[in-house]
């Protein structure tokens, strides 16, 4: 059921028909949750909470829409499904910033700048015939790029970071705004519009990921 339901549900009526009636909602349930479980274990417990948080979130949020008559039934589970997405991607996201903090804490930061000074110092001072100066050039080349990567690093985790926000801010809005919700279309607005801000998310994300890749610093 799990195999089928990454597969095919998001793309198939009648599947997540099936799958959201009780006698299979709750075991979908149990192995998401599982399945969720093993990939935040690695997350500190501050940003495991969140991920509960938001889950339950999402719980109240479909249990607020089911009491609101302009939702169909068909109509609320095609936008609960946004709402899964969501879920999945703040959790993406938030391991890809554990990971890259990770990587930055991992990295002595003065280090590498007296490295680049210290190059740099011997390039202005060295012959420019002298292997040993071309030596050197090479080097604050090298150090000069992991300065700029980690640059990279920081700004990738101020947008995620801001995006994680925004998710959880915006599922507390909807929680809010759904019971009086008078168009379908102010919650599809909403989801849709958070769910182009994680696409770009994951696009800057690849983005790094291929800048690291490049200099020899992948897998942070």
């Amino acid at each position: 059921l799990e195999t089928l339901w990454l597969l095919w549900a998001p793309d198939s009526k009648r599947l997540r028909h099936l799958l959201w009636d009780p006698r299979f909602s709750k075991l979908k349930e149990a192995l998401e949750a599982e399945e969720r479980r093993k990939k935040i274990g690695v997350l500190p417990e501050s940003d495991r909470d969140r991920v509960e948080a938001l889950v339950a979130r999402r719980k109240e949020i479909e249990s607020l829409a089911s009491h609101n008559p302009t939702f169909s039934g068909e109509l609320l589970r095609g936008e609960l499904v946004k709402t899964d997405r969501l879920v999945d991607a703040f959790v993406e996201m938030a391991l890809t910033c554990w990971r890259y903090r990770a990587y930055l804490d991992s990295v002595d930061e003065r280090a590498l700048e007296r490295d680049v000074d210290r190059y740099a110092a011997e390039v202005r001072r060295g012959d420019p015939e002298d292997q040993r100066t071309e030596i050197s050039r090479k080097n604050l080349a090298i150090v000069v790029k992991r300065q700029e990567r980690m640059r990279e690093i920081q700004r990738y985790l101020g947008v995620a970071r801001g995006q994680l926000d925004l998710i959880e801010n915006s599922f507390q809005l909807i929680a809010d705004q759904i019971v009086t919700m008078q168009s379908p279309k102010e919650l599809s607005g909403q989801l849709d519009e958070l769910l182009e801000g994680v696409e770009a998310i994951k696009q800057s994300a690849r983005d790094t990921e291929a800048l690291l890749e490049a200099s020899g610093l992948s897998n942070p």
